[in-house]
């Protein structure tokens, strides 16, 4: 079956509530691992003044029990401080403040109008608060499971940024985990932290002109055996699931593995993968980067993602008042510059559960006992093809 999971909660609610199914019992949960990634998540320079108020943390709810999975759905809430300052404005029931006005101002580029009109609300903060980038901090809770699952066979994600706007910069080295250590050392989670001060004032100099800036980013997975995915039905392919994981987060307009667009301008010679064998098949190059028919081959997967310039702008676009209908400049929420760094961990979260679902998809074990013998014996039948 696989993994799958679902997310509940607001921006400014209560809490956020996600579900996560599919895990095998027996798997060993580092919960200040998993707290730690909420933390990552939270970090970049340009980030706005929520970050200040949210020390985000996990309470797992079920389906963990001494340390371990117990097999069952997990149920993780991560609790909203902010809620404190929005109980009255965000309440189940009762009376709306009278000093609290509609939303009514949609900003372009969000989904502000479009989702009001879909589900008829005339006030869009009933749109914009579940809408909001806010919930990728259940994503970033779900994937560091998932990152517990591969770490237990070997299988590592990495990310780091790539550019900031017009700034961008070349990864210092070919090997990945050495690319995402330096982006650690990182405000911005730069490939390159020499550029930091650099990115720093242009990242200052947009939010002193009311601009918001979007950036690149680059997530690679490591140690991932060949057979995952598959080409006989198009719902299979896993580079398919993984377009479409990066393409669900807030923000994001293009997503490309390996060359990508820049393949399409090259020599047929210029973009396959050569292939060899020295005890075991290997590739001569990677820039397909790790799939092929819908399937990894064995490399490692490299994602690059596009996110737009954050919607929310401090000297905000021209709108309509979608009651009156009048010309008006759209609605300004606190909201960060740039939130590219923050971007990049929830795509290591997203490329985390694709690549879990996958294996346990092929492997089927309801235990990580099951799970680590059916895999490496997987492993040994690859080698000895």
């Amino acid at each position: 079956m696989g993994l799958r999971f679902l997310s509940a909660g607001e921006s400014h609610g209560q809490a956020l509530i996600s579900i996560l199914e599919g895990l095998p019992s027996n798997l060993e949960v580092d919960i200040e691992f998993i707290n730690q990634e909420l933390r990552r998540r939270q970090g970049g320079y340009g980030r706005g003044g929520r970050m200040a108020i949210e020390q985000d943390k996990v309470n797992i709810l079920s389906g963990v029990r001494f340390g371990k999975t117990t097999g069952a759905p997990i149920a993780i809430e991560i609790k909203n401080k902010d809620w404190e300052n929005w109980q009255n404005k965000m309440a189940p029931f009762g009376q709306k403040p009278e000093d609290f006005k509609d939303f009514t101002r949609p900003r372009p580029g969000h989904a502000d109008l479009v989702g009001g009109i879909k589900y008829n609300q005339k006030d869009l903060r009933n749109v914009l608060e579940r809408a909001s980038a806010r919930e990728t901090a259940s994503r970033v809770a779900i994937g560091a499971f998932c990152k517990l699952l591969l770490k237990a066979l070997n299988i590592e994600i990495y990310s780091y940024v790539l550019s900031v706007g017009e700034i961008s910069a070349t990864p210092l080295s070919d090997n990945p985990s050495i690319n995402a250590k330096e982006a650690e050392k990182s405000i911005v989670r730069f490939v390159n932290p020499n550029k930091d001060q650099e990115v720093m004032e242009y990242i200052d100099k947009a939010k002193e002109q009311g601009e918001s800036l979007g950036g690149i980013f680059e997530v690679v997975a490591v140690n991932v055996p060949p057979g995952l995915g598959s080409y006989i039905q198009w719902d299979k392919r896993i580079d398919g699931d993984i377009a479409k994981a990066m393409m669900s987060i807030q923000a994001i307009k293009g997503v490309e593995i390996g060359l990508g667009f820049k393949g399409a301008t090259l020599f047929g010679s210029k973009v396959m993968d050569e292939i060899g064998y020295d005890n075991g098949y290997m590739r001569y190059s990677n820039n397909l980067g790790g799939t092929e028919g819908g399937m990894t081959n064995g490399m490692p997967i490299i994602v690059r993602v596009a996110m737009k310039p954050i919607p929310t702008l401090m000297n905000p676009l021209r709108s309509v008042d979608i009651i009156s209908k009048e010309p008006i400049k759209a609605s300004k929420e606190r909201s960060d510059v740039t939130a590219i760094a923050a971007a990049s961990v929830v795509g290591e979260a997203m490329l985390s559960f694709v690549i879990a679902h996958h294996i346990l998809e092929k492997f089927g074990a309801d235990s990580m006992e099951e799970l680590i013998i059916k895999y490496n014996e997987y492993l040994d039948y690859v080698r000895s093809f």
